[in-house]
C-alpha cells in the first residue's frame, strides 16, 4: 500500500510554508502545458522555481519551465499560474505529479484549469487546432487515489462522470465565439508515454472514442475532482495523431506549433481566466 501518512505531512507541511511566507493564493489553478503560456500583466509574485515549493527533486523537461506564480484577473480574481507540470514518465510517482493541484486546493482555489499540446485523432485533425476536453480515457495504469487518502480529502469512490465541467466548458465557447476562435471539443486519451503512439495504437484509441492523445492531464483531474475542484481542460493539436503514418514526429515538433500559435493561444486563456472562470467562483 502507498505510504499516505508522509504526503499528508508533506502537504501540511507545504501549505504551512507557503502561509509564512505570505505567499498569496489563488481562486483557480493553471496548469500549462508544453510552450503554452498566458500573460494576465505583471504578477503580483513569483515566477519562484517549483523546487521552492515541492518536498521532492523536480526537474523541467525541454519546452518546459518549472515555476509558479500568482497574478491577478482584471476581474480581481487571483490565477495560480504553473509553468510546466511533472510527468509520470519522467519517474514521478502520481501523488507527485499531482502534488501542487493537492496544494493549491489546500489553499483554497476552487477551480482547475489544464492546458496540454495532444496528438489529433479525430478526422482532419490540424496542428494549431484548439479543442476542449469533455472527458478522458486513462490509459496510463496509474491513479492519484490509490491508498487510504485523508477522508476530508473527499470521497473514497469519487464520481468522475462529469469530470469536465459543462459550465465552464459553455463559457469557454462562448470566449472562443466572441474571439472568432474555432474550438473543437473531445475525449483526450491519457498515455503514461513517453514514446509516441504507433499506428496501430492510434487507431486503437480512436475506435474507443478518443480524439486527442497526451502524456498528461488525467491523473491532475483526478486528484482535483476528488478534492471537490471544478475542471476544464484545453488541449492544443500539435500534430495530426502521434504515431499516425503522416511522418515522423519529434518534441521539437510539438514546441513549433506551440510557439507558432502561442499569440492565439495566449488571448483566448486570458479572456477565458478574466471574463469566465474567476468571476464564476
Amino acid at each position: 500500500m502507498d505510504d499516505i501518512d508522509p504526503l499528508s505531512r508533506q502537504l501540511s507541511a507545504a501549505v504551512a510554508l507557503w502561509r509564512s511566507r505570505n505567499w498569496p493564493v489563488g481562486d483557480v489553478l493553471l496548469v500549462g502545458g508544453s510552450g503554452l503560456s498566458v500573460d494576465l500583466g505583471e504578477p503580483i509574485w513569483g515566477p519562484t522555481d517549483l523546487a521552492d515549493v515541492l518536498p521532492f527533486a523536480s526537474d523541467a523537461i525541454v519546452g518546459h519551465a518549472l515555476s509558479i506564480e500568482a497574478m491577478r484577473a482584471p476581474s480581481g480574481g487571483h490565477v495560480l499560474f504553473q509553468r510546466g507540470r511533472l510527468h509520470a514518465y519522467q519517474g514521478y510517482s502520481p501523488a507527485q505529479v499531482v502534488f501542487t493541484v493537492r496544494l493549491a486546493r489546500l489553499l483554497g482555489a476552487h477551480t482547475l484549469v489544464v492546458t496540454n499540446a495532444a496528438g489529433g485523432i479525430y478526422e482532419n485533425a490540424r496542428p494549431g487546432d484548439l479543442a476542449l476536453i469533455c472527458d478522458h480515457i486513462n490509459f496510463t495504469g496509474l491513479n492519484p487515489l490509490r491508498g487510504a487518502l485523508p477522508p476530508e480529502w473527499g470521497p473514497r469512490f469519487p464520481d468522475l462522470s462529469c469530470a469536465y465541467d459543462a459550465d465552464l466548458r459553455r463559457r469557454a465557447r462562448e470566449v472562443a465565439a466572441a474571439q472568432g476562435l474555432e474550438l473543437r471539443e473531445g475525449v483526450y486519451a491519457g498515455l503514461l508515454g513517453p514514446s509516441y503512439e504507433t499506428p496501430a495504437e492510434v487507431e486503437a484509441l480512436r475506435r474507443l472514442g478518443g480524439d486527442l492523445v497526451g502524456m498528461s492531464t488525467v491523473l491532475e483531474v483526478i486528484a482535483a475532482r476528488h478534492m471537490g475542484m471544478r475542471c476544464l481542460g484545453l488541449s492544443l493539436v500539435t500534430n495530426p495523431a502521434a504515431g499516425s503514418p503522416t511522418g515522423t514526429l519529434d518534441h521539437d515538433d510539438v514546441l513549433e506549433v506551440s510557439l507558432a500559435v502561442s499569440d492565439a493561444v495566449q488571448k483566448f486563456l486570458a479572456a477565458l481566466l478574466d471574463e469566465a472562470v474567476v468571476p464564476g467562483s
